[in-house]
């Protein structure tokens, strides 16, 4: 008979709970955004009360060979290292630590706030907060306040000062005083709320001896709904519970980057999630793109050797802890931004891939601190290879194999210029004629505006500082963040209107919103040729502007000249092979740029 490297137990709330908030369990949701609403967490309560099933938890033990005398980081808790870590059911024990013990829970925004959920011991029903509840002397505003007094054995108290509080409230109300049966009612529904701590969770208990992978399997096995346990899950578990400091300072990174704040790390391009600064901090520190070898390294496994020690780990986490210094340094962090920026992605809007973002900064602070390349140089190369990365959505299929391809060839790298010579030559295999002249034409028939082509024709306009269509001012004055208010200054229209179009026979959406039909008006011109015909607003425009103003419009917006007297798919073919080359314009900008600095 196989062995079984998992022992499964019912483990009562009220002892998984004292074990999170000891430090035996490593609880790592504490730390991060907690994603159920709170009308869930009165449902998994009211579920509870009644006896029904609310799921299972899954811990998975720490290493054997790890002396859990040993503190890593920063942990003011009893237990210096968790004994397990919780792999399954991390949302709903947070959910109960935050309603039963009244620990507070980060929000989207990584904002610390209070989930309370009230209790009414009459008709023994739960409800999430409000100012009525609150006010309400027939209900328990949060039951925290019932656990708490319980704790400290003064339930009979709390209880009598319930009774006491809701007879004044009647009285005063002219209602009638509680009935000896609607006492020993509150008094039993007070008795089942508190009882709560006694409830039965299925725990699996997977042994330290379980690799990642088994552990990943055993999850998909038993988990109803199919969810699948992901590298992120292990790492920042992992994180949490090994070194508080370093997971405090992603997190805090991540909170940062949402809020609009002078000196932190909140930018308009992307806002960061743990996940990003772990691929940073991974490449960066070990060279290597994989979450897969995160997860390892911080169990304290040595790649070469495949062992795992807790020696490995303090080794592991030591170079984590510096590289994370590096990836989280403002300087660099707002340096790169401003590079996103150069190369047309100035908001997060016109960003398609967020991998584009996170692994060229890795290779940017690679280019800085390992190979020491000269601050304009590397804003040149990193310019043109994020131009080119995003455009191209070369990060989007297998994107950790590209990366780990790439770093294994920096291996034997040793100067700035080698660096620089093996993203260019990258750049140069993926930016080819047969690219410009074929294939971006061909990922221009689309409807999509998330599509990366479209956002890189706009990053090509800020590259390019061309003007939004009929008017004298830029694109990128329109795209920078916060110029527009609460009303948008810049709509995107189509050239051809919907509605005539609809006269011409093409009625489907598909056909019509082909984002070579698309460009940008202000706000003012929007509204002046709203659904005229190109024959009727084209004139218009030329008269206003005049002949060389109006052509040099209509070649900065890739409109080809007497558009208006085109067929709609000789509009749409045309336009798109001068998209293309407002691209490539763009790119050759870029690079020019670059070999002027090397003059």
């Amino acid at each position: 008979m196989a062995k079984e490297i998992f022992t499964h137990v019912n483990r009562k709330v009220g002892d998984l709970l004292s074990d999170v908030s000891t430090g035996r369990i490593g609880l790592p949701d504490l730390q991060r955004p907690f994603v159920w609403k709170d009308s869930k967490v009165r449902n998994l309560l009211d579920s509870m009360i009644k006896g029904f099933p609310i799921g299972y938890i899954m811990l998975w033990e720490s290493p054997v060979d790890f002396d859990n005398k040993t503190q890593i980081g920063t942990n003011e808790k009893a237990f210096s290292r968790p004994r397990d870590l919780v792999i399954d059911g991390q949302q709903r024990l947070t959910a109960l630590l935050a309603a039963i013990k009244g620990v507070k829970i980060k929000d989207a925004d990584y904002e610390e706030r209070h989930i309370k959920i009230s209790f009414n011991p009459l008709t023994r029903e739960f409800a999430v907060w409000s100012q009525a509840y609150e006010r309400s002397a027939e209900w328990i505003s949060a039951i925290n306040l019932a656990f708490e007094a319980a704790e400290k054995h003064n339930e009979t108290r709390f209880r009598r000062s319930f009774i006491k509080n809701l007879n004044q409230t009647r009285e005063r109300n002219q209602q009638p005083m509680l009935t000896d049966d609607e006492e020993i009612t509150i008094e039993e529904n007070l008795k089942d709320l508190l009882d709560l701590i006694y409830y039965q969770l299925p725990t699996l208990e997977v042994r330290s001896t379980a690799s990642e992978e088994d552990v990943a399997e055993i999850f998909v096995r038993v988990n109803s709904g199919g969810q699948k346990l992901t590298e992120k899950n292990f790492i920042e578990t992992l994180l949490s519970v090994y070194d508080n400091e370093i997971h405090k300072s992603i997190n805090d990174f991540c909170r940062d980057s949402r809020i609009p704040k002078d000196n932190t790390s909140y930018n308009h391009i992307i806002d960061v999630d743990p996940v990003h600064l772990i691929r940073a901090v991974v490449g960066l520190a070990f060279r290597r793109a994989r979450l897969q070898y995160a997860y390892m390294l911080l169990r304290g496994k040595d790649l070469e050797t495949q062992k795992t020690s807790s020696q490995t780990q303090t080794e592991n986490l030591k170079r984590f802890r510096e590289a994370l210094s590096v990836v989280t340094n403002l300087n660099n962090w707002h340096t790169f931004m401003n590079i996103m920026a150069a190369s047309g992605y100035l908001r997060k809007s016109l960003v398609s891939s967020e991998n584009a973002v996170v692994f060229s900064y890795m290779l940017y602070l690679i280019g800085k601190t390992q190979f020491n390349v000269k601050p304009l140089e590397l804003r040149k190369i990193m310019c043109r290879w994020i131009f080119m990365a995003t455009i191209t959505g070369y990060f989007t299929d297998s994107p950790e194999s590209t990366v780990e391809r790439i770093l294994t060839d920096m291996r034997n790298l040793s100067r700035a210029d080698q660096f620089i010579d093996l993203l260019d030559r990258e750049i140069r295999n993926n930016f080819t004629d047969d690219y410009f002249n074929s294939n971006l034409i061909r990922n221009l028939v689309t409807s999509s505006t998330v599509s990366p082509s479209w956002k890189g024709y706009l990053a090509a306009l800020n590259v390019l500082h061309y003007n939004v269509l009929f008017s004298t001012i830029p694109t990128v004055a329109f795209l920078t963040p916060g110029s527009s208010g609460t009303k948008s200054a810049v709509d995107v229209h189509h050239i051809f209107p919907k509605k005539h179009l609809t006269k011409l026979g093409i009625s489907d959406d598909r056909d019509r919103n082909q984002i070579a039909n698309f460009t940008y008006l202000d706000y003012q011109t929007n509204i002046d040729i709203s659904d005229d015909a190109p024959e009727i607003y084209a004139p218009k425009q030329r008269a206003d502007l005049g002949n060389d103003a109006y052509a040099r419009s209509l070649k900065q917006n890739a409109i080809p000249e007497g558009f208006e007297n085109m067929s709609y798919e000789e509009f749409l073919n045309e336009r798109r092979r001068l998209m293309a080359g407002i691209i490539r314009k763009a790119y050759d900008h870029l690079s020019k740029a670059s070999a002027d600095t090397n003059d």
